[in-house]
């Protein structure tokens, strides 16, 4: 995998209106499933899954995150109309050069285990460096972190200096390979794929809502 290729109804309103419900309950869950790569952020109600590659150091990944798509992504995950499944790539560092990816995969599992991971993703795009840098250093990752509320401690930042999460890191990418994920980001809605990486509109808001907003008005 090349560096240049990766990179229903309507709501009834008043007391039983599911997506009221949703929005009391809470932050949205997350926890590490059983195959043991597969990060799961959903309420247990989400009718619906979208499962998302990518890679730290990737500028397209970056670029959707960056989206109108992303937004509807977390927003229809917050409010439990889907969930999203994230399984997490470093293969650029093979093709760039350095070990960001690596690090800040470890860093994102390291946050998963203090209940902060979605929040931490986000963080990391919001300030990822040039692809051709590798920006992801122990200490911008543990500067990044701060901006988490709660996720700074003695655990974290010990796991993201000593790389704890080494195997999940390799066991990834060895997942993302496994799935033959031609390029970052790619999404699957229900197993289906939607978007890779090698489609040059792969990030584009228009095909994210459109895939969203249309499945989702049917299914959830």
């Amino acid at each position: 995998m090349s560096a240049a290729a990766a990179c229903g109804n309507a709501p009834r309103t008043g007391e039983d209106d599911p997506e009221l419900r949703r929005a009391a309950a809470g932050p949205v869950p997350e926890k590490l499933d059983a195959d043991g790569t597969t990060i799961h952020v959903g309420r247990k109600l989400a009718m619906g899954t979208m499962h998302v590659y990518e890679d730290p150091r990737c500028p397209v990944c970056k670029e959707f995150e960056d989206s109108d798509g992303a937004r509807v992504l977390r927003e229809s995950t917050e409010r439990g109309y889907v969930s999203t499944d994230y399984t997490l790539a470093s293969f650029l560092d093979d093709g760039l050069g350095g070990g960001g990816s690596k690090r800040a995969v470890n860093a994102l599992r390291a946050a998963l285990e203090e209940g902060h991971f979605a929040e931490y993703h986000d963080v990391l795009y919001a300030h990822q460096p040039e692809e051709s840098v590798d920006g992801y250093t122990t200490a911008r990752l543990l500067a990044l972190a701060s901006k988490v509320e709660g996720l700074r401690g003695p655990a974290f930042d010990k796991a993201v200096r000593t790389m704890r999460y080494a195997d999940f890191v390799a066991e990834s990418e060895a997942a993302v390979e496994k799935d033959r994920i031609q390029g970052t980001p790619s999404f699957f809605l229900d197993d289906e794929l939607i978007a890779n990486g090698t489609d040059d509109t792969v990030t584009t808001e228009a095909g994210m809502n459109l895939t969203l907003i249309t499945r989702g008005s049917q299914q959830f």
